[in-house]
């Protein structure tokens, strides 16, 4: 009977200390590999650069269009932008001329 007992409390007590190695494994593990864990930093990255490349693209689009905006400005515009405009929206091409579209 004494046996039995000393069998059941260090069964117990090891039970109680499997319990809180499982637990940790489970957070350190999570920590490694969940969503936002050490690894997830290294995709996070990548997203980033790839977000960044994207977002330069972007400010060159909007330089180039901020500079078209601004010759195109009621008060003094660009008339060479202007003739170039009006022709290529109005059809008024004649058949021996040749637009070269900048875009």
């Amino acid at each position: 009977m004494r046996k039995a007992k000393q069998f059941w409390s260090v069964l117990s007590s090891s039970a109680y200390q499997a319990m809180a190695l499982i637990i940790v494994a489970f957070f350190g593990g999570y920590a490694l590999f969940g969503s936002n864990g050490v690894l997830a930093g290294f995709e996070y990255r990548q997203m980033l650069d790839a977000r960044e490349a994207d977002l330069r693209e972007l400010k060159q689009e909007r330089d180039v269009l901020a500079n078209r905006v601004s010759l195109l400005n009621p008060n003094r515009a660009d008339p060479d932008l202007v003739d170039e405009l009006a022709r290529r929206e109005l059809g008024v091409v004649h058949p021996d001329e040749v637009i070269i579209p900048l875009r």
